[in-house]
């Protein structure tokens, strides 16, 4: 949730019932088994003959790295339909990202790399289909704070086996540092906010260890964009809430170094090579949907308004004031009026639906403080009668299923009269649930066209899509405190074809079978009971910034707590740094060491404990 909402949605409070749980860990545990591809493997942005597969290999040395990669129609790999050899170094933090041509469409592949003799774990993806298609399912979900609680949701989904493919509408990690969001269940590796590439890098690195995370990545391809917090809070093409140049420099700097970790850690497709802006695109499921992704953080928006703005403010209902930009505009209405799908599915990272509260806009940061911008898109929609228009919304940490009104209609609630399309809004999978005054019943009487609310549980979407409509279940769960966990069907609305507002669904959505077995979560070549190896002594996934002005922090794992003693030298062999901790615990931890004092040049850097070192050259810079 949004800092500048803090006046008007105040966090419901879980605290007290936390404490009636069992600790969670401090700090999470590294799968040794899966070494030296300790963050899983990844697949995504899947086409009719094409998607990107991506894997992360842990370096024992900063060198050049050589990674082989195979793409089958088998398990066994007997069937290899296309492979190669990747290159990775550090200009690119080690990550590896193949775009795999060649392949046939609507099919199931298994992947997985190899770094000498090693093998990663074996990944599971799907093409997606061409011409006639009867149905496809999807989950969606967003906002994934790692401080907030156990990713759950991803867990579910990693084992449910009934998808197509899994869909992130935005804040897939949080800038914040430790506290940051006011959640504070699990470890977080620093104390201040992201804002150079190495904290992003740190920050994905972190998120990409997490068991369940590594769990759904490996089983089905993922469609993602971002939303603010994976650059900063509140964030708009020149600027955000939470930046302050004087501490954190130059704002598109910040920002570029946000943008290269994301493509570098995540399995997105560029536009064009070297392309790190760009991620508004579209997905056609052969002629039942046109899954169109569209980007209203970073790459048109104006400044952002904070909460209850009146609605004559004139900055606000300027009618030059953009969200996506006319390039995007342009593009989606485009895709809008494409008529090769039935239906038009968006994806996208804030509520398109106007929401008043105490005859104010509520929310600035959603498409409410950009009122001309909305109405630019459903006019279009409205003048060329364009049907089965259905809005994927994220970042506010609850569900919502909505009707959108067009501004020059008048909406009656008990048929859905004047609606232009319907919006689902999705909760988060951990962020923090939230309330508003007077509840959801005050809401929906301001608001008719909000149908359903629920503020208080987390979850995901379970979006089916067929030729007769787009249906809806919200998947909600008893908790993230805890790995143990009950789910609900909170509640199930559709959009029947030819129609533009909601109804309640007869029924939940049943069996959807017709997927192959899920993938091993283990290495080829072991099993479940195979036994896990638990001390490799001192592993280190990174050591960031290189070059360096300030500080370098190092980010490792320790299969036993123990005291770590961190050296640097200088070209000479003559110690300039030199620090033993004395409270490092089992598991995941960083260490930052400050080279501000130090003249520019080369230092060896040395980490000790008792059971292993590692050393890498550092470059310090002023």
């Amino acid at each position: 949730m949004k800092r500048s909402l803090i006046l008007v949605f105040t966090l419901v409070c879980y605290f007290t019932a936390m404490a009636q749980l069992p600790p969670m860990p401090v700090r999470p545990s590294v799968n040794l088994a899966l070494a030296p591809f300790y963050h899983g493997v990844a697949s995504g942005d899947p086409l009719s003959d094409r998607v990107i597969i991506w894997t992360r290999v842990t370096p024992t040395v900063a060198a050049p790295i050589s990674v082989d990669w195979q793409v089958a129609t088998d398990t066994l790999f007997t069937s290899v339909v296309n492979s190669g050899t990747f290159t990775t170094d550090s200009t690119r933090d080690y990550t590896v990202k193949v775009d795999v041509t060649g392949l046939s469409a609507n099919t199931w592949y298994y992947y997985r790399f190899k770094n000498g003799s090693v093998y990663s774990i074996c990944g599971r993806t799907k093409t997606l289909p061409l011409g006639n298609t009867d149905s496809v399912r999807l989950a969606v979900f967003s906002c994934s704070s790692f401080e907030a609680g156990y990713f759950n949701v991803y867990n579910e989904i990693s084992k449910r086996n009934d998808i197509s493919a899994i869909v992130h509408l935005g804040d897939n990690y949080y800038e914040y540092g430790a506290g940051g969001t006011g959640d504070t269940s699990r470890f977080h590796p620093l104390t201040h906010d992201a804002s150079t590439l190495g904290d992003y890098r740190l920050w994905q690195s972190q998120y990409k260890l997490d068991n369940d995370y590594r769990a759904v990545l490996e089983q089905y391809p993922m469609i993602m964009v971002w939303d603010d917090h994976e650059s900063a809070n509140n964030s708009w093409y020149s600027s955000a809430q939470n930046h302050n140049p004087a501490t954190q420099g130059n704002w598109f700097t910040r920002k570029n170094f946000s943008k290269k970790a994301y493509f570098e850690w995540n399995p997105i497709r560029s536009i064009a090579t070297g392309n790190d802006s760009i991620i508004h695109r579209n997905f056609n499921f052969g002629n039942l949907f046109n899954l169109v992704m569209v980007d209203t953080r970073l790459e048109g928006r104006d400044s952002t308004l904070g909460s209850l703005i009146s609605p004559t403010n004139a900055y606000m209902t300027s009618s030059t004031r953009q969200l996506l930009g006319t390039t995007q505009l342009n593009w989606l209405k485009s895709q809008l009026s494409d008529t090769s799908t039935k239906w038009k599915i968006i994806g996208n990272q804030v509520m398109i639906a106007p929401i008043l509260l105490f005859g104010s806009v509520l929310n600035g940061d959603q498409w409410d403080g950009y009122p001309a911008e909305r109405d630019r898109v459903l006019d279009h929609i409205h003048q060329n009668n364009i049907k089965d228009v259905v809005v994927l919304t994220g970042d506010i940490h609850s569900s919502w299923a909505n009707d959108v009104p067009g501004a020059d209609s008048t909406y009656v609630s008990a048929t859905g009269a004047g609606s232009v399309a319907t919006e689902f809004v999705v909760s988060s999978v951990t962020s923090s649930a939230v309330s508003i005054p007077g509840g959801p019943a005050a809401m929906m009487t301001t608001n008719p066209w909000v149908k359903y609310l629920d503020l208080a549980k987390r979850g995901y979407l379970l979006l089916d899509i067929n030729k007769t409509r787009t249906q809806g279940d919200y998947i909600h769960f008893s908790t993230v405190s805890s790995t143990t966990y009950t789910t609900t069907v909170g509640a199930k609305w559709q959009n029947l074809d030819g129609e533009r507002h909601l109804r309640i669904a007869p029924s939940p959505l049943g069996p959807n079978p017709g997927n192959p077995p899920l993938v091993s979560p283990f290495p080829i070549g072991t099993s479940s009971v195979a036994p896990i190896k638990t001390n490799t002594g001192l592993l280190v996934f990174s050591c960031y910034p290189n070059p360096s002005y300030n500080e370098v922090i190092v980010q490792y794992h320790i299969a036993e707590a123990s005291k770590i003693g961190i050296n640097l030298t200088d070209i000479s062999g003559k110690v300039v740094y030199n620090s033993i901790t004395t409270a490092t615990v089992q598991g995941l931890n960083i260490s930052s060491i400050d080279v501000s004092g130090l003249p520019a040049g080369v230092y060896m850097l040395t980490l000790y404990s008792e059971s292993g070192t590692y050393s890498q050259k550092i470059i310090k810079e002023n």
